[in-house]
């Protein structure tokens, strides 16, 4: 009994207590929220002069390129993808864009975003011709990479949620499209539980597409040969 409790002794001494850990971890979270306010900050402030609220005041484009946001199980779109549908075909009915790029997930074959975008907006007056479709946009970094390299897009208006907003500009930007962005509603449309769950995945993000852009700069999942946009 008394080597046994000695030897307990002797590991709780020489061993790392639990107290030990609490300054590391709390230094490690302190950090990582101050690069999280950080990275936001500088990708919201970077592209404030590009990022639009309104569809009137958004610069004529031949292109507006919509990312996916989810299909349900009978194949309608999602509220919020509907809700940037909306906005897109609202620009090519004012005649503010020429083509629609819709970037999606078709990943299975039971599941295929960018066929349930194009009938809602071949639905809603479109012509098919005006609508290009992006089988392989996985990502925020995926959409805009390919949009350049397999579409030539150079130049676009991008149309997402507001708080989704600043990452795509900065991504599409930094990956060489010249693209400004019309940000549809979210906080005031969605549930805010939903939207705060939403705001903090963002935050993070920001961070990994800093890394992505400048860092790391992966290739697609899928690249391909260069088909245009006809």
């Amino acid at each position: 009994m008394q080597a046994t409790t000695a030897g307990r002794r002797w590991n709780w001494h020489s061993g790392i207590r639990p107290r030990h850990l609490v300054q590391p971890l709390v230094l490690l979270v302190l950090l990582l929220i101050i690069a999280v306010l950080l990275g936001v900050t500088y990708v919201v402030e970077t592209t404030r002069g590009y990022r639009f609220t309104q569809a009137a005041a958004v610069p004529n484009e031949r292109v507006a390129l919509v990312f996916g946001a989810g299909v349900r199980a009978n194949g309608q779109p999602s509220p919020m993808l509907a809700d940037r549908l909306d906005a897109a075909v609202a620009l090519y009915k004012q005649g503010q864009v020429q083509k629609l790029l819709m970037s999606g997930d078709n990943s299975r074959q039971d599941y295929n975003e960018v066929e349930a975008m194009r009938r809602y907006a071949v639905a809603q007056g479109v012509p098919a011709e005006a609508i290009t479709l992006d089988y392989a946009g996985f990502s925020t970094y995926e959409t805009c990479y390919r949009a350049q390299a397999i579409f030539g897009v150079q130049q676009a208006v991008l149309v997402t949620q507001r708080y989704h907003l600043p990452r795509a500009v900065y991504t599409c930007r930094a990956l060489g499209v010249e693209a400004v962005g019309l940000g549809t509603s979210d906080w005031d449309r969605f549930n805010r539980v939903l939207m705060m769950r939403y705001g903090l995945r963002e935050s993070l993000a920001i961070l990994n597409a800093l890394w992505e852009v400048h860092v790391s700069r992966p290739l697609p999942t899928f690249l391909g040969p260069f088909e245009g946009l006809g």
